[in-house]
């Protein structure tokens, strides 16, 4: 993804996600205010410390000073939690928002879209890619803040005590934001291909639960062992990388410090000397620079975490974008059955996944009130037809009638209302056995689940 695409994907995110919870977004950022101003004060007072209780000996000023230091360090420390404790809320809910998307999704979605996608890879859009998001709005969005504000204050308190050596310090600030930019897009296809290795897991570990019976029977336990370690690893290959792009920019970032503090001592002794700068303006200067360089770093890492939200975004907007063919109608007519007699008329069918058609040119009628059965051998298109009836899959041409009335042109709703279906497969909820048995009727007494 380029710095382009993603922008337009955060904005969207904002906007259908994020925008909603502005309130507590702006309680963060008042509170953000707060450390950056409780941050800068921590500086400031060295310089008013050094002076007059080092230097003059004021008494006063000798536990007045200690005690605005407490305030400040406490008034920094309780900001910051109630800042975090909002925009951890916020990350959680839109998380959690968009994980209710995902499941909606899968709910209404057609079969054939559920069918060509395994189930894995909504597990890994779920777990892994909606985790992402919650980083970026809770971790991403707080620093974004936090440390932008307070890299301001300190970067004026710089100015404030001497613009010489402001302008020096500031030297270190566009390198790290050109490393940002640049580690920021490798971390984006880091994190891209990490979330498909973690979809492939999801759908491994599916299978091995759902064909037990089978790798056992085969004696296949060794091939799905060796299968696992390749997948498990491919995974943590991944993630080594995404953490190892993180923390490239360390070694710079520790670098560029050391450059800048050795010049700057070097710079400093120099002014001192020359009478243009105090002890006091000294020590004070110091502290604003060594407290802006965790902002800085933090802000540097920004773009990256951008990038990483901004790919899994993407991945779960394919899911939720997809137009959904085969849904209920509000404002078609329901399913009047009269006599339920069933017709299909020159019906044919063929899945996405194949070019040959799975059935055709079918035709047949079904009167009501009749027992009727589809033999044949596997393959011949007796579960298509079945599933043609309730909607799962719509013919690609011919029509289906129920009392003359066309299905497609009828409530979704009303017509699965009027059919039931004992599958060929075993389906159990992860419920009570009385729940699974009702699960049709929910409001079955206990003696029509008995004798059902």
């Amino acid at each position: 993804m380029n710095f382009d695409e993603v922008k337009v994907i955060l904005k969207r995110l904002f906007k259908e996600h994020i925008k909603r919870h502005m309130k507590r977004i702006l309680v963060a950022l008042v509170l953000s205010l707060i450390v950056a101003c409780s941050t800068s004060g921590i500086a400031w007072l060295l310089d008013p410390a050094v002076k007059k209780i080092f230097i003059e000996q004021n008494e006063v000023f000798a536990w007045t000073i200690p005690v605005l230091i407490v305030v400040a360090f406490s008034s920094k420390g309780l900001s910051l939690y109630f800042a975090r404790i909002n925009i951890i809320r916020v990350g959680e809910e839109v998380a959690g928002e968009i994980q209710k998307k995902i499941a909606s999704n899968i709910l209404i979605s057609d079969i054939q879209t559920l069918d060509n996608r395994h189930s894995g890879k909504y597990i890994s859009n779920v777990m892994f890619d909606s985790n992402q998001i919650r980083t970026l709005v809770s971790s991403g969005v707080l620093n974004l803040m936090k440390d932008s504000f307070s890299v301001i204050a300190l970067v004026a308190l710089m100015f404030y005590q001497n613009w010489k050596l402001a302008l020096f310090a500031l030297i270190m600030m566009p390198l790290a934001g050109g490393l940002a930019k640049s580690l920021g897009k490798r971390v984006g296809k880091a994190t891209s291909k990490a979330g498909k290795s973690s979809g492939n897991l999801a759908t491994f570990l599916s299978e091995i639960f759902k064909g037990s019976k089978m790798i056992r029977i085969y004696q296949k336990e060794d091939q799905e062992n060796i299968k696992a370690n390749n997948v498990i690893d491919d995974l943590v290959e991944k993630n080594i990388k995404i953490g190892s792009v993180i923390i490239r920019a360390t070694p710079i970032m520790e670098a560029l410090t050391g450059i800048m503090i050795a010049g700057f001592i070097v710079y400093s002794g120099k002014l001192i000397a020359a009478g243009e700068l105090g002890v006091n303006n000294f020590f004070s200067f110091l502290a604003a620079m060594m407290l802006a360089y965790q902002p800085i770093r933090s802000l540097a890492t920004i773009n990256m975490v951008a990038y990483q939200g901004a790919a899994a975004f993407k991945r779960i907007s394919n899911i939720i974008d997809k137009e959904i063919e085969i849904k209920n109608v509000i404002t078609a007519p329901n399913l009047i059955i009269k006599n339920s007699d069933i017709v299909f008329d020159n019906v044919g069918f063929k899945y996405s996944s194949t070019n040959d058609k799975a059935i055709k040119n079918i035709n047949l009628k079904i009167e009501g009130n009749t027992m009727t059965a589809f033999v044949g051998h596997s393959g011949a298109g007796k579960s298509t037809i079945m599933n043609l009836l309730p909607r799962f899959y719509d013919p690609q041409e011919g029509s289906i009638k129920i009392d003359g009335q066309n299905i497609k042109n009828v409530s979704l709703k009303s017509l699965r209302k009027n059919l039931s279906l004992v599958s060929q497969d075993i389906i159990l909820f992860d419920d009570t056995i009385k729940n699974n048995i009702s699960y049709a009727n929910s409001n079955a007494t206990e003696s029509e689940v008995v004798e059902a």
